[in-house]
């Protein structure tokens, strides 16, 4: 996806305008599009009716997308994020948010043409979280590119106008062509927008969240709104043996549970191995099976 070929203008100097699509959706890919040209270029770049995507009709856009593809004077490119990956890294133990996943994914683009040899001297782009802060992130990461970083950048520059109709179009068809992975009976695909306002979206996960697996993997589950069609979910209860003796309790539902403290976890060493070689708290597929502890061989 993105041009491949390098093309005969990538020696001159060049101007990129980086935007994205899909950010607040709790449903499918993020996407990070960039439209780049030379210089020389941008005074025709501003006659071609682009303009932020929000903006556009939806047979407009996949027009305009067509028009720039073929394009020898324009070179774009896009980052395709899935929900999957927005998903592990925001409930990581090292947590990584979305500012920074949208910050690594726009320079991972800039990293991208740069290899191809297209002389970048000028990148625009529309603003995630402060915009001077993130210009300056950008500036001492490539000193020798000058960056202009705008809330609205989509709808102030045409470079950024261009990579919004491009991670717009990306979007909108990955959507279209997803293929779930679920096989379950009754899955639909009228999900609509994926925006958690959207009543059509709401209806969609109301009807495909499952009480122990959760959603399909088209949703975010990172997604707060998330949370929400869960009230009734199947409690987990780990596997433990009944330790009255070191302190189980009880939760509100009146279930018997373990404090992590008394199985070995967030506690001394020399009471770890204590537990470990009465064989107390141990999970009983080791009990069962004999297996021991080992700290030599």
């Amino acid at each position: 996806m993105g041009s491949k070929v390098v093309p005969q203008w990538a020696s001159k100097p060049c101007a990129m305008g980086i935007d994205e699509a899909g950010r607040g959706p709790v449903l499918g890919p993020m996407v990070y599009g960039c439209l780049y040209c030379a210089q020389s270029y941008l005074k025709t770049l501003a006659t071609l009716s682009f303009a932020d995507s929000k903006t556009l009709k939806e047979e407009k856009r996949e027009e305009l997308f067509e028009t720039l593809k073929t394009n020898d004077s324009i070179g774009w490119d896009v980052d395709v994020i899935d929900p999957r990956e927005l998903s592990a890294k925001m409930l990581k133990k090292n947590k990584i948010n979305l500012n920074e996943i949208s910050h690594n994914s726009a320079m991972g683009l800039i990293d991208r043409v740069l290899k191809m040899g297209v002389l970048l001297t000028e990148v625009y782009i529309d603003t995630v979280g402060d915009a001077g802060k993130y210009e300056v992130k950008l500036s001492n990461a490539y000193p020798s590119i000058k960056f202009v970083v705008a809330k609205k950048a989509d709808s102030l520059y045409p470079v950024v106008s261009g990579a919004s109709i491009v991670a717009k179009v990306t979007r909108d068809r990955a959507l279209r062509e997803w293929v779930l992975d679920e096989t379950a009976e009754n899955m639909q695909r009228n999900f609509g927008s994926g925006y958690p306002g959207d009543p059509q979206t709401k209806s969609w996960l109301e009807n495909h969240k499952h009480h122990i697996f959760g959603f399909p993997t088209l949703v975010r589950f990172s997604w707060g709104t998330c949370n929400t069609y869960f009230k009734d979910i199947v409690e987990v209860l780990w596997e433990s043996d009944n330790l009255d003796e070191d302190g189980g309790s009880s939760n509100s539902n009146g279930k018997r549970q373990l404090k992590l403290s008394n199985v070995g976890f967030t506690t001394s060493k020399k009471r770890s191995e204590e537990i470990e070689s009465s064989g107390k708290g141990r999970c009983r597929f080791f009990q069962a099976r004999k297996l021991e502890h080992l700290t030599h061989f």
